[in-house]
C-alpha cells in the first residue's frame, strides 16, 4: 500500500501579528510548525503503515525553509519527502496549490491520499478536496476513523457531521482529510529524529513538473487575498443587576428598545 500525505508549514498562531502599514502576516521571524490537522494525517498514515505494511511519503509545496516541516515527518515515521519549491510557485491560491500538488502525485503511486481538513493560517478548507477532483478521486471529509477493508481495496470511513457521524465504504484509490479525534499524533523519539537526517527529501522545482507556468503560483490563481486585517476591539457590555429578576428584565427591555432591537 502506498499512502501520500500533503502537509504545509504554518505560522505558529500564537506568534501571528500583521503588518499596519502592509496590512499583510508578518512572517519573518515567526516561528514555523507543521499544520496541526496536517501532522494528525502523518500520524494515521505512520499507523497504517505500523498496521498492515505501507509506504508513507509527505509532500509539501513551500519554501526552501519547509524542509524542516518535512523532517518533522520523517521523525514520526514516513519513508520519503518531497519538497516542492520555486519561486513560480509563489503566491498561489487554493486552486493553484491543488493543481501544483496534483501534477506531482499524479506521477507517484497512491492507495490513499491524506490532507488535513484544513491550514490554520487560512481555514478555507478547500485544498484536500480541490486536489481529489484534479486527480480524479473520491474523497471523503472530516475523518474521524479509518479502517480498512481485509483485502486492502476498500475503506471504511467514519466521517463527522452537524448531526453526529457518517459510515461510509469507499474503494481505493481514495483522498481523505483529517479532523481532531482522530488520533493523538506521537512525539518523535530522538533516535528518529537523528535518522530523519538521513532520509531523502526530493526537490521538485517548476522545470521538473512542466506544463503550463500560466497554471502556477499567482498567475494560476484563481482569487486574490486583498487586505488582512484585525477586527477592531469589541467595546465594554453592560451589566444587568440581577438582584431583583424582575427589575433586570426591565433594565433588558429598555436597553434593547433603546437600541432599537426591539
Amino acid at each position: 500500500m502506498d499512502i501520500v500525505v500533503c502537509i504545509k508549514q504554518v505560522p505558529e498562531i500564537t506568534e501571528v501579528k500583521i503588518d499596519p502599514e502592509t496590512r499583510t502576516l508578518i512572517r519573518n521571524g515567526v516561528p514555523s510548525i507543521v499544520n496541526p490537522f496536517d501532522e494528525i494525517a502523518v500520524e494515521e498514515a505512520v499507523r497504517i503503515k505500523e498496521r498492515v505494511g505501507a509506504t508513507v511519503t509527505v509532500v509539501t509545496m513551500g519554501p526552501p525553509q519547509a524542509r524542516d516541516a518535512l523532517l518533522k515527518c520523517l521523525a514520526m515515521g514516513a519513508d520519503k519527502a518531497v519538497l516542492i519549491t520555486d519561486r513560480a510557485f509563489a503566491g498561489a491560491d487554493t486552486w493553484a496549490t491543488a493543481y501544483t500538488l496534483s501534477q506531482v502525485i499524479k506521477k507517484m503511486s497512491y492507495d490513499v491520499v491524506f490532507c488535513g481538513k484544513q491550514a490554520i493560517d487560512g481555514d478555507t478548507a478547500q485544498v484536500g478536496p480541490e486536489l481529489a477532483e484534479l486527480l480524479g478521486i473520491p474523497h471523503i471529509t472530516y475523518v474521524r476513523k479509518v479502517e480498512l477493508h481485509q483485502d486492502l481495496k476498500k475503506v471504511i470511513i467514519h466521517r463527522e457531521t452537524d448531526e453526529g457521524y457518517d459510515v461510509v465504504e469507499c474503494k481505493l484509490p481514495v483522498l481523505l482529510t483529517a479532523i481532531k479525534g482522530l488520533n493523538e499524533p506521537r512525539l518523535p523519539s530522538l533516535m528518529n529524529i537523528l535518522a530523519s537526517n538521513r532520509k531523502e527529501i526530493k526537490t521538485i522545482t517548476v522545470a521538473d513538473i512542466g506544463g503550463d507556468p500560466e497554471q502556477y503560483g499567482l498567475a494560476g490563481s484563481l482569487t486574490q487575498v486583498v487586505e488582512v486585517f484585525t477586527p477592531e476591539p469589541r467595546g465594554k457590555g453592560i451589566k444587568v443587576d440581577g438582584s431583583n429578576p424582575e427589575d433586570a428584565a426591565k433594565q433588558l427591555v429598555q436597553f434593547l428598545f433603546e437600541k432599537n432591537l426591539l
